[in-house]
């Protein structure tokens, strides 16, 4: 049976889940889009939070990867940041994206976590085109059984949620 995969327009920093998912930067030093406004909305106990986490050259969390912190004011109980590729730059941008959104599920699996809201990770500054990026967001959440009972991509405009809701009907309907 396949996870149920819905796709809103909405505001992560108000989604109520288990976790939502951060598109973040390396450092997880905060920024602007949605990792400012999850930081403004959670509090300062979540940079704190993520200072704690052990840097390597200023890189908490490197592109392709995530990690996980509480979600201290957010109606998320945890925020999983992931670091998605930067567009123009990354030798294999598809396979970086693909990455940050597994590492974020396996997480959430690792933490007994049954829900999950999504961002097109790596669609706004980073530079990648959305319509390119929902395939690959999509067919890592149908790539397998994920131990979760729902995952809800949470977008910001209509024009991501259309990309999203083609490549769901697409995905789901070759399957």
């Amino acid at each position: 049976m396949l996870i149920p995969i819905q796709v809103v327009l909405g505001d992560l920093t108000t989604f109520e889940a288990d976790a939502v998912v951060n598109a973040a930067n390396a450092a997880l030093a905060g920024g602007g889009g949605l990792d400012g406004a999850l930081h403004r909305a959670a509090g300062p106990a979540l940079m704190e939070a993520c200072r704690a986490l052990p840097a390597t050259k200023a890189i908490r969390c490197p592109p392709g990867e995530a990690r996980l912190t509480p979600g201290f004011r957010l109606p998320a109980r945890f925020v999983l940041h992931a670091v998605g590729p930067i567009y123009a730059s990354d030798p294999d941008p598809a396979a970086t994206l693909a990455s940050a959104y597994r590492a974020a599920l396996r997480l959430c699996e690792q933490h007994g976590l049954r829900s999950v809201g999504l961002p097109a990770l790596a669609c706004g500054v980073y530079g990648y085109p959305p319509e390119q990026a929902a395939p690959i967001a999509v067919g890592v959440c149908r790539e397998r059984r994920w131990d979760l009972d729902a995952i809800t991509f949470v977008l910001t405009s209509a024009a991501m949620v259309t990309a999203w809701r083609r490549a769901l009907r697409e995905r789901d309907g070759a399957s």
